[in-house]
């Protein structure tokens, strides 16, 4: 493809040399119409053609480089539809006709259907340009992992409690002003002082009185919100959705009472596998590595090769021991990129008899772990090989680093799984484009240029 030829002529542009990542996405979209339709199913699922109205939805083209767009400058839905008027770079890669800029809303309907099943493929097939462009060559490829955090407050059974409160009594109100009938009795503001009460109580028989008399508050709304469950037949197509929506409460409700009379009440210890961290993040996982301190959120595995260019990218349910996610990454590799690594380095947690055999059999020949226990040694041809791989290994907290400021994923704010899982990839889309447009344009931009630019 000879993308720093492309990216050398775009240069003679000023919009696209101030804005060099867009100039070599512009290439590539162009070049390879391919892989707007590795997402265009996602984007047109549920759509029904027509040839009447004003037709003024955007393309699937549009939506994809609208989707990069916003993840190379880190915006929100609102701020990317000031920029189609306000930018001028913005409009020429987005190929927005400027009486007719799209809102945040259609913006947000269609890039939100994109699933992370195609952006998977979308990320390998990037990948497969850079190496095909001689930037990325899988000789070596190294492993760490890292936790992305949930949209969530700290969890605790005195929030959960309140959360849960607040959120039945929302649902009540809207409720009632939809049916104009009897209202319901609102405990809120007796719920919100023991809430205060309790988390300035430190402990004692003082805090599980507290509790007591919040738990007995907590029973009135679940049986308020029964009550009004039961009568969902007899309400408005309005009033029967609020209805539907307490009917998912109403079971995470019971659940948050069972933890905190279990917990607070009785003393025991809760596990958990039967413990929610949210009401509204119900994917919530809690995770610890090591003995570092506990993360809400879920483990997200990650392998660059000498590039930078993140090469694999896999989100996890629970919270999975480093040592079960090594031999998945060798076989996603080999079955992604048709290669097996020469040299491959990861965390000690990464590290087990069982591992470095089967790296073995794979035909890796240099398996370093940082740390390694018992009668475990790393395979390497020489001393000095060793030593190097680790030290290149400790790279990798530098990319997560790059990944995690650059495109603010250590906190997705993306709600629910499905949402979370896509937006984790973007980023790493965003970032590996990041990657190749800086290696490009050592090659197509010679430095006395790039700095007069």
């Amino acid at each position: 493809m000879k993308l720093y030829q492309a990216l050398a002529l775009k240069f003679e542009k000023p919009d696209w040399a101030n804005n060099p990542e867009f100039g070599l996405m512009d290439s590539i979209l162009e070049k390879r119409p391919d892989l707007i339709s590795m997402l265009e199913g996602d984007i047109t699922r549920g759509a029904k053609q027509s040839n009447f109205g004003r037709g003024d939805a955007p393309s699937v083209e549009q939506v994809v480089r609208a989707a990069i767009y916003k993840e190379l400058k880190q915006l929100t839905y609102r701020e990317l539809e000031y920029h189609q008027g306000d930018s001028r770079i913005c409009s020429l890669f987005l190929k927005i006709d400027e009486l007719r800029p799209h809102s945040f809303q259609v913006y947000q309907k269609y890039i939100s259907m994109i699933r992370e099943e195609n952006l998977q493929r979308f990320l390998v097939e990037l990948n497969r340009i850079a190496i095909a462009e001689g930037l990325e060559d899988l000789e070596k490829i190294r492993q760490d992992s890292t936790v992305v955090g949930t949209d969530i407050h700290w969890p605790t059974n005195n929030s959960l409690v309140w959360d849960c409160i607040r959120e039945s009594h929302r649902l009540l109100g809207h409720l009632g002003e939809e049916i104009g009938g009897p209202g319901y009795r609102d405990y809120t503001k007796g719920a919100k002082k023991a809430y205060f009460k309790i988390n300035n109580t430190k402990g004692g028989d003082k805090r599980a009185d507290l509790f007591k008399k919040q738990l007995a508050t907590f029973t009135k709304c679940i049986n308020q919100l029964s009550n009004a469950v039961k009568k969902k037949y007899a309400y408005s197509t309005k009033g029967m959705i609020l209805a539907m929506e307490m009917e998912k409460l109403l079971p995470l409700m019971r659940q948050v009472y069972g933890m905190t009379e279990k917990r607070e009440l009785m003393g025991l210890a809760v596990p958990n596998g039967e413990k929610i961290f949210s009401i509204y993040e119900l994917h919530t996982d809690i995770i610890v590595k090591g003995g570092r301190k506990v993360e809400f959120g879920h483990k997200v595995d990650l392998s660059t090769g000498r590039s930078n260019l993140v090469l694999t990218c896999d989100i996890h349910r629970g919270n999975p021991g480093d040592t079960d996610l090594y031999r998945p990454v060798i076989d996603r590799i080999a079955e992604d990129y048709g290669a097996v690594p020469r040299d491959m380095a990861a965390d000690g947690g990464y590290a087990s008899k069982a591992n470095a055999e089967y790296a073995k059999e794979k035909g890796i020949v240099n398996i370093v772990f940082n740390k390694v226990v018992g009668s475990l040694r790393n395979r390497a041809t020489s001393p000095n090989m060793e030593t190097r791989l680790k030290k290149w290994r400790s790279g990798i907290e530098a990319n997560i680093s790059n990944l995690k400021r650059g495109f603010s994923l250590s906190r997705c704010n993306w709600k629910g799984w499905a949402h979370f899982r896509a937006k984790v990839l973007w980023s790493a889309i965003g970032y590996n484009i990041r990657v190749m447009t800086a290696a490009l344009v050592e090659l197509a931009v010679p430095k006395k240029k790039l700095r007069a630019a």
